[in-house]
């Protein structure tokens, strides 16, 4: 009996701790809930994501900010996530604090690009590769390529001239790849070209579908395309060792590559990291370049101030007869602005993902581990209190120097945009010789956005092209 006593006392005694610990954690549960950021998470699983993808993207952050102010939670893609849209938090999240913020790309975009590319880690080998990226893309190694832009951009815009109407869009994305081919392999055979540009379509295509892997998707086409891609590839490397041929191009500085414990790059860490940088080149570069075409479109005296910028450059250069000058391209002032500022508006890059590793409080909210953190560089880009008038395109306000962490067109911290110097360089040739030798004019009334994923004006903006015929010519 007094056995059985004692049993009951413990059993009371251990029930009554253990109502103790469940209640200190549901207490504690219901302090760290109360420290999340506002916002609503939509249905179970689905979140918002219905609502995210019914609209404009953009309107649907704005409508959340003007609620809930500069952070707040949501749930889209099956994850919740938490985002950011003030210069500050940008700066916590990308800058000072960007070890407690992992990349992260859902895995079916991972495995088309490649796991071992640059902007899918950090650490060590995001360091290595980062700097290695960096020196074969800095304005130092990439003023040798002028020359080759220029013949590029030009032999495109004679393509387009000799059409009825163009995809402008479709048009820069095939001029991006080029470049990108030529900032990674420098001259490159033919055969290898074609093959790299019909293979690199497909995964294209691929990358933004639904990610079903049976027969026949698109995804499925993208999978065997990239296993085609990284065929071809150690092909072209295998050759470049065997002649000796290790340019100071990007993959010669791959190939080249040693750490300091002795390390080489392996050949699928080198495919990865090709594939990754032409995806990186193609889409953001021709979505700029398009927009760049609209604005000054729509603007017929910010184009002949344009023009005129460029045709003295033009004419000092004999009327073209001599390639453009690195100097050059950093003393075209207004034509820059023009760029910053369609950076600006079209904000092709509207936020990046992140994930929290640890848990981490900013702002007095709790951000948990695991969930996704989203900078929403978009947000950052119109609002008015750095931006004047926002929905305005005006490249003056670009005349004095924006406020420390409103523009990051190109991201910012570690994991920023590598070849930023190489777009720009890009988006000046392109311009010089479009308003020096050609004119162009958009077909139909051109007011909406489409997202695939990146902003582009309505159906890729569809235009003529033709030569202009210039005074000295005649």
């Amino acid at each position: 009996m007094e056995t059985m006593s004692c049993f009951i006392c413990i059993l009371l005694f251990l029930s009554i701790l253990l109502s103790y610990f469940c209640s200190k954690k549901q207490k504690k549960n219901k302090q760290k809930q109360k420290m999340l950021p506002p916002g609503s998470m939509g249905w179970p699983y689905m979140g918002e994501t219905l609502q995210l993808y019914s609209q404009d993207p953009n309107d649907f952050f704005a409508k959340k900010q003007r609620r809930y102010g500069d952070i707040f939670k949501t749930h889209i893609l099956g994850c919740p996530c938490v985002m950011l849209a003030s210069p500050e938090a940008a700066r916590f999240v990308l800058v000072t604090q960007a070890h407690l913020f992992k990349p992260t790309y859902p895995k079916s975009k991972e495995k088309l690009i490649g796991p071992s590319a640059l902007f899918f880690h950090q650490g060590d080998y995001h360091t290595h590769l980062r700097k290695l990226v960096q020196s074969s893309l800095s304005p130092k190694a990439i003023r040798k390529l002028i020359p080759d832009i220029e013949e590029l951009a030009i032999s495109a815009m004679e393509s387009w001239a000799r059409e009825q109407v163009i995809n402008t869009f479709h048009e820069m994305k095939k001029f991006a790849f080029e470049v990108g081919i030529l900032s990674v392999f420098g001259r490159l055979d033919e055969k290898y070209k074609e093959e790299l540009k019909k293979n690199y379509c497909i995964v294209d295509k691929g990358y933004n579908s639904f990610p079903t892997n049976l027969p026949g998707t698109a995804y499925n086409k993208a999978i065997l395309a990239r296993k085609k891609l990284n065929r071809i590839l150690t092909e072209i490397i295998c050759e470049r060792k065997e002649k000796r041929l290790l340019e100071r191009d990007l993959l010669g500085h791959f190939l080249n590559f040693k750490d300091e414990k002795g390390k080489t790059l392996t050949e699928d860490q080198i495919t990865d990291n090709i594939i990754g940088v032409l995806f990186a080149a193609q889409d953001t570069t021709a979505s700029a370049l398009t927009w760049i075409l609209k604005y000054l479109q729509d603007d017929q005296n910010l184009l002949e101030a344009v023009e005129a910028e460029q045709m003295a450059i033009y004419e000092s250069n004999g009327f073209g007869n001599r390639s453009l000058t690195w100097a050059q391209t950093r003393n075209m002032p207004l034509t820059y602005m023009v760029i910053l500022e369609s950076l600006r508006m079209a904000s092709i890059i509207s936020f990046t993902f992140r994930e929290a590793v640890v848990d981490i409080e900013y702002g007095g909210y709790l951000i948990p581990k695991g969930w996704k953190v989203m900078p929403l560089f978009r947000n950052i880009h119109h609002n008015p209190e750095f931006f004047p008038d926002p929905k305005h395109f005006d490249p003056s306000r670009f005349e004095v120097a924006p406020k420390s962490n409103t523009f990051i067109p190109f991201g910012n911290g570690v994991h920023a945009c590598p070849g930023n110097e190489l777009a720009k360089l890009e988006m000046l040739i392109v311009v010089h010789h479009l308003v020096t030798k050609f004119r162009w004019e958009v077909v139909g009334q051109q007011r909406g956005i489409e997202y695939s994923p990146f902003p582009v004006p309505q159906q890729g903006l569809p235009a003529k092209f033709w030569k202009e015929v210039l005074n000295h010519q005649i």
